[in-house]
């Protein structure tokens, strides 16, 4: 098997559920609605309960062993509350082999790791940190398309080169996460399966619900009542401080206030860790990442999109607060948050249930993983200039009521002395390692590299 190669040097060649309209057959005469009551109102029961017999039964999943039918929890944009139906392909002695060998412990001590997400921009990084150490890693993700899917494709392409199989699946499919553990006994789970995305959540509220909420508890069910429990560090965020004006954010803050419904379900997760800690003994450490960056990155972030439009030529919107106030963001590089990760599950304790019981008090804990250095905005803007050689057109637009606050700031003292997280990489040298794998990766035009 290859080792796995750092990330930052990889090099470019590495419906919505629509009904069908019954069909009325027309007679030459009409009918007399109005000289029967009782058979129009009959009528029109029988049609109502054959709607609702016809979409029970085109819309309830089939199961089986080897596939498992669910809602997809990015379908709809236009309406937030349809899910497109998806299959995915699962099971056998070829599958279950896969699964194994992927995740198989190659050194001394170490883990076995449920990545979900894994096809993400996080998920990638951190999956790819713990298979170079030794660590046995088994993805699950289930590529949908919030963003360009061909670049989680790629990723996964570069994961499995080095041995890194990801199962194709949703987080809310019981079936398939209850057959994952019966197959491995994961000592740890990481979980970054989650729908992103601030702005989003006003087009299609559901999704977040589904995946950030439903998917959480189902992954948390599977994991109470395996034998023995892993334990869980799992990828909250820094939107939970809201509109918390006291700055620098730290862990005893409060996050009541949350100013998007991204933030109010990373929120709910908290409290749902608390309650899963508490009544079945579950090691939970949650990780409150602050605007994470660098290669691989997602296409819906600020620095991503500013990059591709500024080499287009197009104009970028700069967001300023009132009074012309200045919005800034505590950046944070791939790499610092990576080893925030593998610190969190390096020091999480084990959990102490058995079998869905709690036998003793568990660990629970919460981190911010940041920068400590906020930056304007505009600032950043600045540095890709520098880095593209090309002027940005800059447009200058109010910050928009759209769950986007003005300022993050960590305080990472906690992260320091329990996790000894140190990030070590500012915004320009960060900037410089993303531009230079972007443009390795895309084309001039914006057409894609190969892999």
């Amino acid at each position: 098997m290859k080792e796995m190669p750092h990330l930052d040097n990889t090099p470019s060649t590495p419906g919505k559920f629509k009904m069908e309209k019954p069909a009325y057959i027309h007679h030459h005469h009409r009918l007399r609605w109005h000289s029967t009551p009782l058979a129009k109102l009959t009528f029109w029961s029988c049609i109502f309960l054959g709607l609702i017999f016809m979409f029970f039964l085109r819309s309830s999943p089939s199961s089986s062993s080897s596939s498992t039918t669910f809602s997809s929890s990015t379908a709809g944009i236009s309406d937030t509350t349809r899910r497109s139906l998806r299959t995915f392909s699962w099971g056998g002695p070829l599958w279950e082999k896969r699964v194994r060998n992927s995740a198989r412990v190659r050194a001394p001590n170490g883990f076995s790791v449920l990545v979900t997400g894994a096809s993400g921009f996080v998920g990638t990084h951190v999956s790819a940190a713990l298979k170079r150490r030794g660590d046995g890693v088994l993805g699950f993700d289930n590529f949908n398309d919030y963003y360009d899917p061909s670049l989680k494709r790629a990723r996964q392409a570069l994961l499995e080169r080095s041995g890194v199989f990801i199962v194709e699946g949703d987080i809310n499919d019981e079936a398939l996460l209850k057959k994952l553990f019966e197959v491995v006994a994961f000592t740890h789970v990481m979980h970054l399966a989650a729908q992103a995305g601030v702005r989003y959540a006003m087009q299609n509220p559901g999704s977040y619900v589904h995946s950030n909420i439903a998917g959480f508890v189902n992954l948390l069910e599977i994991c109470k009542s395996a034998n023995p429990q892993p334990a869980i560090v799992w990828a909250s965020s820094s939107s939970v401080y809201g509109l918390n004006t006291k700055v620098p954010f730290s862990e005893k803050d409060r996050t009541d206030q949350p100013a998007s419904l991204y933030a109010a379900t990373k929120k709910a997760g908290e409290e749902i860790a608390h309650t899963y800690n508490h009544i079945y003994g579950l090691s939970l450490t949650g990780l409150r990442f602050f605007t994470v960056y660098g290669p691989w990155g997602r296409p819906d972030m600020a620095y991503f999109f500013f990059t591709k439009d500024i080499l287009k030529g197009k104009s970028i919107p700069i967001f300023e607060a009132a009074n012309h106030g200045t919005v800034a963001r505590d950046f944070t590089y791939i790499d610092d948050i990576v080893k925030g990760c593998l610190g969190a599950l390096d020091t999480a304790e084990k959990s102490t249930g058995s079998g869905g019981k709690k036998r003793g008090p568990a660990q629970l804990r919460v981190f911010n993983l940041g920068n400590t250095s906020p930056v304007p905005v505009s600032d950043l803007v600045s540095i890709l200039e520098r880095l593209l050689k090309v002027k940005a057109k800059r447009m200058m637009m109010k910050l928009p009521r759209n769950g986007d606050v003005q300022y993050t700031h960590a305080n990472i003292s906690y992260a320091q002395r329990e996790l000894g997280y140190k990030p070590t990489t500012d915004l320009q040298t960060g900037l410089k390692k993303f531009v230079r794998w972007y443009l390795n990766y895309y084309k001039p035009g914006g057409k894609k590299s190969d892999v």
